[in-house]
């Protein structure tokens, strides 16, 4: 049985996360930090005594860093650690506090899930996260990614998704416009015709997990032994037709 812990789990992606975690008869614990409790649609499907054996949760609205004490705290450490912290400059109030959230807390946390003893890190990034980009936003994910990785886990899988299709708490006018069109395209055609540069948010949490799951098991690609990056085709392979599959 394994045991897990996942912040960013009130998002579009986190909380298929949470959903896809609390659902597996393999897992065994989930920890879930936020600064709210999950969303009411996350695990209105999940069985109340299935809640009651495998979530824990910590809600708390102090800054992200602080809660890295918790995760020290955390007993049996979780053996993988999900993070799919996100948000927009806007949302933010500008881009350094956007940095504070998605660099520094993470990383703060991540230090605090590596010294507990946690052995696989998994990391919803950002396609084109590079931290040499001209652009801002993916040079702040490329510094995430470096960050984590430097810390040396046994394993650390990095999901670099394209365009998340799916339905968000908050609107965003110009990535609305594009998700509409990915969903129509999946919606008119076969999947495949928006795969190339969109994902469903569904399908990218099923990647992570699996890729979690095979990374703690030791079934991780062997040319990636340490650090595994994961993009679209990986995504659809691992979060889709693998579950079909089962």
């Amino acid at each position: 049985m394994t045991t897990t812990a996942l912040v960013g789990g009130t998002g579009l992606v986190g909380s298929h996360i949470l959903n896809t975690l609390l659902h597996l008869q393999s897992i065994s614990r989930v920890e879930f930090l936020a600064r709210r409790p999950p969303r009411p649609e996350t695990i209105s499907t999940v069985p109340e005594e299935t809640q009651i054996q495998k979530l824990s949760t910590f809600i708390s609205t102090e800054p992200a860093e602080t809660w890295a004490s918790h995760i020290r705290k955390v007993s049996p450490a979780p053996q993988i650690f999900f993070s799919s912290i996100a948000t927009t400059r806007a949302s933010a109030g500008g881009f350094a506090p956007q940095y504070a959230l998605e660099h520094d807390a993470n990383l703060a946390m991540a230090r605090a899930a590596k010294e507990n003893g946690t052995q696989v890190y998994v990391l919803i990034s950002s396609v084109g996260a590079d931290k040499g980009s001209r652009f801002p936003y993916l040079r702040m994910k490329g510094d995430v990614e470096d960050s984590i990785v430097n810390l040396g886990f046994d394993k650390t899988v990095i999901v670099r998704p394209n365009l998340i299709t799916g339905q968000r708490e908050e609107t965003r006018f110009a990535e609305g416009v594009m998700r509409g069109v990915a969903d129509m395209a999946g919606w008119v055609s076969k999947p495949w015709l928006k795969d190339w540069w969109a994902q469903d948010a569904g399908d990218i949490a099923k990647a992570a997990v699996s890729a979690g799951v095979k990374a703690l098991e030791g079934k991780a690609p062997e040319v990636q032994e340490k650090v595994w990056i994961m993009t679209g085709e990986d995504i659809i392979r691992l979060g889709r037709t693998e579950w079909e599959e089962k």
